[in-house]
C-alpha cells in the first residue's frame, strides 16, 4: 500500500485515472452520510456517549484485520516494527484524530444541522494552515488568508441564519463541532512524518482502533453496562450502517483514490461532501433548503478550492 505522502501527486493516466475519481467521489458522498445517520439516531433517543460506543464497536474488528493486513511481512515488504515513540504517535493521533474528533462531533450533533456540520468540518485545510502559523510560524500566503476568509464567511453565513430559526444551542453545538475540526487538524498536522515511516493503511488501523478502544472505555465509565444495547433497534442498524458504509469503506476508498490520483486531486473531488451533505439532509431528514444554506456552501466549497490550490491535505472522516 502506498503512503499518502508517496502517492503520486500527478494523476496516473486513463483507468488509474477515472478508478481512483469514482473511488474519491464515492468515499467523499459515503463520509458525508455520517452525520444523517447520527442525526437518525438521535431520533430514538440514544445519546452520544452510547451512540459512538456503538459505532466504535462494530467498526473495531475491520480496522484490526487493517492493522493485521498491512503489519503483515511479505517477501517483498518488510514494515518496520513500532518503536516506542510510533506507539506515543499512535496514541496521540488516535485521541486526536479519531476519538476526541468524533465524540466532539456526535456530541455537536445533537443542536445543529447536518449541512452547518459538515460546512464546519470542511475548514480543516484551513485549521492545519492556521496551526502551521501558531505553532511554527508558518507564514500564511496572500492567497490562502483570502480562501480562508470566503470559507469562514460562508459558515457564518449559514451559523447565523440557524441560530436565528432554532436558538442559542446551535451557538453550542457550532463549537463542538468547530473544536471536532480543530481536533482533528492537530492529526492531520503531526502525522506527515508517522504515514512516511509506517505507511497510511497501517497507522490509519493502528490510530482508529486506539479511538475504538477509547470510545468503548469511556461508556464503560459513564454508563452501566447493561445499557449497551437497550436502545432501539433502528439504532443498533443505524450504527452498523455507520460503522461500516460511513466509516469503514470510505477510509479505504478514500487511501485507494489517493494512490490512484494523488492527495491533491482527491481533496478537490472530496468538495461534493457538503453538497452531497446538503442534499441528503434535505430528502433524508426534511432540514430546510435555503438560499443562505446554498451561499453558505458555496462560498465554504470555493474558500477551501483557493486553499487547496496552494497546499495539499488529507480528508476529513
Amino acid at each position: 500500500m502506498a503512503t499518502t505522502a508517496t502517492a503520486a501527486s500527478t494523476p496516473a493516466a486513463s483507468p488509474s485515472l477515472a478508478v481512483g475519481l469514482v473511488l474519491a467521489t464515492l468515499g467523499a458522498v459515503a463520509f458525508s452520510g455520517k452525520a444523517i445517520i447520527v442525526k437518525l439516531a438521535y431520533r430514538h433517543g440514544v445519546d452520544a456517549v452510547t451512540l459512538i460506543m456503538l459505532r466504535m464497536l462494530f467498526a473495531l474488528p475491520f480496522f484490526l484485520v487493517m492493522t493485521w493486513w498491512a503489519s503483515r511481512r511479505t517477501p517483498d515488504r518488510q514494515p518496520p516494527p513500532l518503536t516506542r515513540k510510533d506507539v506515543l504517535g499512535i496514541v496521540w493521533l488516535g485521541v486526536t484524530g479519531y476519538y476526541l474528533a468524533s465524540f466532539l462531533d456526535f456530541a455537536g450533533l445533537q443542536y445543529i444541522t447536518a449541512s452547518l456540520e459538515r460546512l464546519i468540518l470542511y475548514l480543516n485545510p484551513t485549521l492545519v494552515l492556521l496551526l502551521g502559523l501558531v505553532l511554527f510560524g508558518r507564514r500564511i500566503g496572500r492567497r490562502q488568508a483570502m480562501g480562508m476568509a470566503i470559507s469562514y464567511a460562508g459558515v457564518l453565513l449559514v451559523f447565523g441564519h440557524e441560530v436565528t430559526l432554532q436558538g442559542a444551542d446551535v451557538a453550542l453545538g457550532a463549537v463542538l463541532v468547530f473544536l471536532s475540526a480543530v481536533s482533528y487538524a492537530l492529526y492531520l498536522f503531526y502525522s506527515g512524518e508517522m504515514v512516511q515511516r509506517l505507511g497510511s493503511m497501517r497507522l490509519v488501523g493502528l490510530a482508529t482502533s486506539v479511538a475504538c478502544l477509547l470510545c468503548i472505555a469511556q461508556f464503560v465509565i459513564l454508563r452501566p453496562l447493561d445499557t449497551a444495547f437497550a436502545v432501539a433497534p433502528e439504532v443498533i442498524w443505524l450504527s452498523v450502517l455507520n460503522a461500516t458504509l460511513c466509516t469503514v469503506v470510505p477510509v479505504m476508498m478514500v487511501m485507494m483514490a489517493i494512490e490512484r490520483i494523488g492527495s491533491g486531486l482527491a481533496a478537490q473531488v472530496g468538495m461534493v461532501g457538503p453538497m452531497s451533505t446538503m442534499i441528503m439532509g434535505v430528502l433524508v431528514l426534511g432540514e430546510p433548503f435555503t438560499a443562505w444554506l446554498v451561499g453558505g456552501t458555496v462560498l465554504v466549497i470555493a474558500g477551501v478550492f483557493v486553499c487547496s490550490r496552494a497546499s495539499s491535505y488529507t480528508r476529513p472522516a
